[in-house]
């Protein structure tokens, strides 16, 4: 009865058909149901004028909450720290999950406000990521992110040798990330980065400035074009 009713509960949230494996125990349903309904009220509590109040796990920082808009069932995990502070704020669609221990960076220094983080719908941003968005990242739908995964939406200039390299000042052109990716685990992405629609970026991998195409699986130090996902 419980998995029945989960599974329809789950399904029109998502938009999408969603059945429970049945090998899961209801005692283990019944944990998980009870710790949804916890963060549930969390962020009731934490957004009270909110049509639609997100997920929100133990221990989760939030700065400049009035700059963070969001769709139904964001969850945020476990020990996030969110820092919205920036031009543009951010934006999680509909669905979107950011991992336990994940921190989103809107501004890293005062002196150069950021742009913001954009996450369009059904994106899942994996566990123990960092998110630097100072030139503003963009993340395409039904986009999953990896865990331990780096986006660095900014770069300090270095080309003088007659001042600290901190002193020099900061570029920014951002990335964006199209729909339909798969982020592997680990990788590091640098600013001045497009990746485009259906990518695949294997594990391990640093994504340097440039522009990665159309379905490409894309590996290694820096990133190259391995082969199409779909040949």
């Amino acid at each position: 009865m419980l998995r029945r009713i989960l599974n329809t509960y789950i399904s029109r949230v998502k938009g999408e058909s969603y059945v429970i494996d049945d090998n899961i125990p209801g005692s283990v349903l019944l944990g998980i149901v009870w710790t949804r309904l916890m963060m549930k009220l969390r962020g009731r509590l934490v957004f009270p004028a909110r049509s639609h109040a997100p997920f929100i796990g133990r221990r989760v920082k939030l700065r400049v909450k009035s700059a963070i808009r969001m769709g139904r069932g964001v969850s945020i995990g476990n020990g996030c720290s969110i820092d919205a502070l920036s031009v543009e704020g951010i934006e999680l669609g509909d669905n979107v999950s950011v991992g336990a221990g994940t921190k989103i960076d809107c501004t890293g220094v005062l002196k150069y406000l950021g742009k913001g983080l954009k996450a369009e719908e059904n994106v899942g941003l994996g566990t123990d990521n960092y998110y630097g968005c100072g030139g503003g990242i963009y993340i395409g739908r039904d986009t999953i992110v990896g865990n331990f995964v780096s986006f660095h939406a900014e770069n300090h200039q270095f080309s003088r040798d007659d001042i600290p390299i901190r002193l020099q000042g900061i570029t920014r052109a951002g990335i964006r990330i199209g729909r339909n990716c798969w982020i592997g685990a680990k990788v590091t992405i640098l600013d001045d980065v497009v990746i485009e629609d259906g990518c695949i970026i294997a594990a391990g991998s640093v994504v340097k400035s440039g522009v990665y195409r159309q379905n490409g699986i894309y590996a290694g130090v820096p990133a190259k074009f391995i082969k199409s996902r779909l040949a």
